[in-house]
């Protein structure tokens, strides 16, 4: 393998940043190979002004980074799973899938349970705010956008708003107030606190260095909710979620969830399966199929 340093595409943000090293930290130690980060700006970052939904979704925060393993200027890239579509381009393989942080949400400035009718929480997310409306109907939901630093500048005045624990636990980030939301709650985004490093399909020499780092039990996890969320159509544009458990053993046990956008609509199913793509299947099959949550993708008449 060439001396020279692997380079390590990410987004610029302190927290992507936090990720990008944590990755090169852990191929230091099982490779002794060294790497460096290559900063990517993405339009996602770039238009903090408008909703995500508005500028093409998730898939905003990856695009430009996956390009740059794609023409050459970086050797992998580093994302959080949760930003990243459904299908991943044929050109790139997930060459690691690293152990998995705190999947959950969390509310910051108040207590779910003490939030007064008609209270205002500010969340960017269609899943977080779909969830929050079913159990609270009366909230009142404000757009939130912006790096972390900014995000959490917003829980103020009795404004609270929503987040991912992961982000606050990888920053060390300590608010005087945060709520984790239990998943009989909030359940995550697919790959939520999971990171997924990608590199080129045929580069064989980076994708063994991966493959050092890669843990087996979060890979079939995060294989049973990606499985979900490309049976349920890609990257719809329906607030949905996925939480997959018990990857170590023999089978993965897969919840999941799809919502109507206002929240009135919230279908869960769970199921366990040996093989974890079938099980992610599913589940979504089981949602869309016999839930009847395939009523909720019917286009709306003009």
């Amino acid at each position: 393998m060439s001396d020279a340093p692997l380079r390590v595409a990410t987004r610029g943000s302190a927290l992507a940043l936090w990720q990008a090293e944590q990755i090169i930290g852990a191929i230091r130690a099982t490779s002794g190979v060294d790497a460096v980060v290559e900063i990517i700006s993405t339009h996602g970052d770039r238009r903090t002004d408008v909703p995500l939904w508005q500028i093409g979704g998730k898939g905003v925060f990856v695009k430009e980074v996956q390009a740059a393993v794609l023409d050459g200027r970086a050797d992998m890239a580093v994302h959080s799973a949760k930003d990243l579509p459904a299908q991943t381009p044929d050109e790139l393989i997930i060459g690691a899938v690293p152990p998995r942080g705190n999947p959950g949400d969390v509310l910051v400035g108040c207590r779910l349970a003490d939030l007064a009718p008609g209270a205002v929480v500010a969340t960017g997310s269609a899943r977080r705010r779909a969830q929050l409306a079913h159990h609270r109907p009366d909230l009142t939901f404000v757009e939130l956008r912006g790096n972390i630093g900014t995000r959490l500048t917003k829980a103020v005045d009795g404004v609270a708003i929503v987040m991912a624990g992961a982000a606050l636990e990888r920053l060390d980030l300590a608010p005087p107030l945060v709520d984790p939301l239990d998943h009989d709650v909030m359940l995550p985004q697919v790959g939520q606190g999971a990171l997924a490093v990608e590199c080129g399909a045929k580069d064989t020499r980076v994708a063994e260095v991966l493959a050092q780092i890669d843990h087996v039990a979060t890979r079939r996890e995060l294989t049973a909710e990606r499985s979900f969320l490309l049976e349920v159509g890609g990257d719809c544009s329906l607030p949905l979620g996925a939480y997959a458990t018990g990857g170590a053993g023999a089978e993965v046990s897969v919840t999941a969830l799809l919502c109507s956008l206002d929240g009135h609509v919230a279908m869960r199913h769970q199921t366990t399966g040996a093989d974890p793509e079938d099980a992610g299947r599913r589940v979504a099959r089981h949602l869309l199929d016999d839930a009847g949550g395939s009523s909720l993708l019917a286009p709306s008449q003009p």
